[in-house]
């Protein structure tokens, strides 16, 4: 009977890279919409409006929909116009954050009363 003779073990393949170094980021959803509410801390409630076209009556319509969004400096106030971009959820509902100011609401002098 003949020796079996060991079958020489092939060194391990280097590791596949799947994502490479410079992963560039999709592009994110951007909006602009009006600040309705800058009661909270780091958070404001923005309305966005769109427009379409009815599909069978074909119309111009409008919709409204608010957003809850990040504003980590507490830059913006409200009545001011706003872009946000969309990002990864921050809490059970900020989706959203801000990304600048695009024109900032007139002053108004508060009268004490």
């Amino acid at each position: 009977m003949a020796k079996k003779q060991k079958a020489a073990v092939a060194p391990a393949p280097a590791p596949v890279q799947t994502e490479p170094e410079n992963l560039e980021r999709n592009a994110r959803k951007t909006m602009e919409g009006v600040v309705v509410s800058d009661k909270m801390d780091k958070t404001r409630i923005v309305t966005v409006e769109r427009s379409f076209r009815h599909p069978f009556y074909e119309k111009i319509m409008k919709k409204q929909s608010k957003f809850a969004v990040h504003d980590e400096k507490n830059d913006s106030h409200e009545g001011d116009l706003v872009e946000i971009m969309s990002t990864r959820p921050l809490s059970k509902s900020k989706r959203w954050r801000l990304v600048r100011v695009v024109k900032a609401a007139p002053k108004v002098a508060e009268a004490k009363a």
